[in-house]
């Protein structure tokens, strides 16, 4: 059940995106870009931050050893280019997610936060909390857009995801 629940949350995370960044698309660079009271400064640095975010644990799950560092960073100035390279992080997400299994769950990860603290976490947790970070992350988006003239997107997973 865990698996299957995972692997909705990875649909969802991949039509949120899809809906938020169509919306984003209607704003121009320097309003994408504009100085917010948010905590990653703009509707792009957020976008990046989320990006940055997922690159770190889609590593970890992999096994690889990486620090939280960076987490400001902006990784493509360039919206349209950071647009498809969401969308491909999004496919890799649904695959690696649609290969789940129960052993991988039932596993532990280390790591090193930005603090530079060492953590060991159940797998279970960090997914949850993998796809938590996203929708933090999105809703904080959707707050600056209302402070825009483009109407922010329905983000509610039961109405993104229905068919």
């Amino acid at each position: 059940m865990l698996i299957q629940h995972f692997q909705m949350l990875a649909r969802y995370n991949t039509l949120a995106n899809s809906r938020l960044y169509e919306v984003c698309l209607q704003l121009g660079d320097v309003e994408r870009k504009r100085v917010r009271p948010a905590f990653f400064k703009s509707i792009h640095g957020t976008l990046n931050h989320i990006m940055v975010g997922d690159r770190i644990w889609m590593a970890r799950f992999g096994g690889k050893e990486v620090p939280s560092t960076g987490l400001d960073a902006i990784l493509y100035d360039d919206f349209e280019e950071l647009r498809q390279v969401r969308t491909l992080e999004d496919e890799r997400i649904e695959a690696f997610i649609s290969g789940l299994n129960e052993d991988f769950l039932t596993k532990t990860i280390s790591y090193v936060n930005n603090q530079g603290k060492l953590y060991t976490d159940p797998v279970n947790l960090l997914l949850a909390h993998f796809f938590n970070h996203q929708t933090h992350h999105r809703g904080q988006i959707h707050d600056m857009l209302t402070q825009t003239e483009i109407a922010p997107p329905v983000l509610d997973m039961h109405r993104v995801i229905r068919p």
